[in-house]
């Protein structure tokens, strides 16, 4: 009885280590053709293990000499923020997209400035004494004038005591008191020519003449005919023509960009094939308070009178450039309150909005600092309505309940 009580045990022990053999060759079986199911799933890119910012199309190592691992396109699908777009649609809303670039970036200011007079040139005239203005040769603001042209005739009385002194002593012959009412005359403003005219005629203009100095044309008239000044009024400005200046404003952000003698470019608007070729000539120590700009003075020579005060001019001034960047279209880029993003197209029409770090700005590219590598493409073109969906997509997910874990 004992001996069949061992023998049933034994089949019944040899039937139950069979089962569970089986069992553990199924499941073995099933565990190594797992990759063999998956070999035809989609990649979408390849990662670096220890930074999922680092990506490639092919394989290859990661910085830390890691192999890339790759993404499958059913891993993404499942990712908050990834969203899925149809050709037709993607066609319909007109997507765009360029590849980040790696490269050096250079720091190039585009701003906007006027044409001014160059100060160096402006000649400002007051008389030294009082008196009438009895004749003013030029009447008009922007009148051209030129050197040695009369401007104003003045009546002084105490240029004409001035002139009777020097006559005076002329007739004296002292050499001390000529020489002194000499001195008396060119203090008052009276020229050299005029002084020769006196020791030639011996007789008093009532009225004494005062001529142009430069040629130019008149920039300010402070004066009409029989006014009475001080030489605290000014009677007149003239401004030289063939030297200007073009004035640009550098925002606060690209201060630091701009240096003297670095080159510029600019272009009017009357004159839209041609372009004025300079360098900066000034920067400017303080900032404006009102428009938080910076100015920078750009000299040009203007023989051929092509530049005109007051006129609108762009200007583009080509600065040092950076090292070695990673940059995308400045168009690309979605500006937010607290963090920049930028719609990067997966492939297969999968889109995900990426934050980024920026950097410098410099035409109509950006420095990205973080976020997205070399050789990604971006969005530039209807990224405004992808990143909406993505955004209203990763809030849904956050809403949904996470699932229970099954107790059984």
């Amino acid at each position: 009885m004992k001996k069949i009580i061992l023998v049933a045990a034994a089949v019944a022990a040899a039937i139950i280590v069979g089962i569970l053999l089986g069992r553990s060759m199924d499941s073995t079986s099933q565990t190594v053709a797992a990759p063999a199911a998956g070999s035809d799933r989609e990649v979408l890119y390849w990662v670096a293990p220890m930074d999922a910012n680092f990506r490639r199309d092919e394989p290859g190592k990661s910085p830390m000499g890691m192999d890339l691992v790759p993404v499958y396109a059913d891993q993404v699908d499942g990712q908050p923020g990834v969203v899925s777009i149809d050709a037709t649609t993607v066609n319909n809303l007109g997507v765009r997209t360029a590849r980040a670039q790696r490269g050096e970036l250079s720091q190039r200011i585009e701003t906007v400035g006027y044409v001014g007079y160059d100060e160096d040139t402006v000649q400002h005239v007051h008389t030294r004494v009082d008196g009438w203005i009895e004749k003013l040769a030029t009447k008009a603001k922007g009148d051209p004038v030129k050197r040695g042209q009369l401007l104003f005739e003045l009546y002084s009385p105490t240029l004409v005591n001035a002139q009777e002194e020097y006559l005076v002593a002329l007739r004296s012959g002292n050499k001390l008191l000529l020489q002194a009412s000499k001195e008396r005359l060119a203090a008052l403003g009276v020229t050299a020519s005029e002084i020769a005219r006196l020791d030639k005629e011996r007789t008093v203009r009532q009225r004494v003449r005062v001529y142009a100095e430069v040629d130019g044309v008149i920039t300010h008239l402070g004066v009409r005919e029989g006014i009475y000044v001080t030489p605290a009024n000014e009677i007149m400005s003239v401004a030289q023509l063939d030297k200007v200046w073009v004035l640009a404003e550098v925002f606060e952000r690209q201060a630091a960009w701009v240096k003297p003698d670095q080159s510029a470019v600019v272009e009017l608007d009357y004159l839209p094939a041609t372009t004025f070729l300079g360098s900066v000539d000034y920067v400017y120590p303080e900032l404006d308070p009102k428009t938080r700009t910076l100015r920078v003075r750009i000299r040009f020579d203007n023989t051929a009178e092509t530049l005109r005060p007051n006129m609108f001019a762009r200007v583009t001034i080509q600065g040092d450039s950076t090292g070695e960047v990673v940059h995308v279209p400045r168009e690309a880029l979605i500006r937010g309150g607290s963090t920049d993003r930028v719609v990067v197209a997966l492939g297969g029409g999968r889109f995900r909005a990426q934050a980024v770090e920026t950097g410098i700005e410099s035409g109509d590219r950006v420095a990205i600092r973080k976020g997205i590598s070399a050789g990604e493409l971006v969005v530039v073109s209807g990224q405004f309505l992808i990143d909406s969906e993505s955004n209203i997509d990763a809030a849904l997910s956050r809403m949904d309940p996470a699932p229970q874990e099954s107790t059984q």
